[in-house]
């Protein structure tokens, strides 16, 4: 399925392709969208330090890396204040690993 096509997965339908139920339409579908910003900005990330790695005095790029860095923080807290924890390495009020299926970055499903 395509991004765009994922953007408009018709969450508004009782069940649908992508798995979302009615009255979780709202949470699924900006929980998806909010893991797709997560992936895309970790991406820029390493691609922006590979390419600094060889090109060390491209101000353009290492204030792209900056931006993106910053966003990206904002956007995994962000996330794991709404969601639960992304990682062991964000702290919660309480144990929250086994209420929801885990994130998988590799490869693009939850467990």
């Amino acid at each position: 399925m395509s991004i765009e096509e994922n953007r408009n997965c018709g969450c508004n339908e009782m069940h649908n392709d992508c798995g979302c139920v009615e009255e979780n339409t709202i949470d699924c579908c900006a929980r998806d969208e909010m893991l797709q910003q997560i992936k895309c900005h970790n991406f820029a990330i390493i691609e922006l330090a590979l390419y600094l790695d060889t090109h060390p005095d491209d101000d353009k790029a290492l204030c792209l890396h900056r931006r993106y860095c910053k966003e990206f923080k904002e956007l995994k807290d962000k996330y794991q204040k709404v969601y639960g924890p992304l990682s062991i390495y964000f702290p919660c009020n309480k144990w929250r690993w086994l209420e929801e299926p885990w994130v998988s970055f590799g490869l693009g499903v939850a467990y």
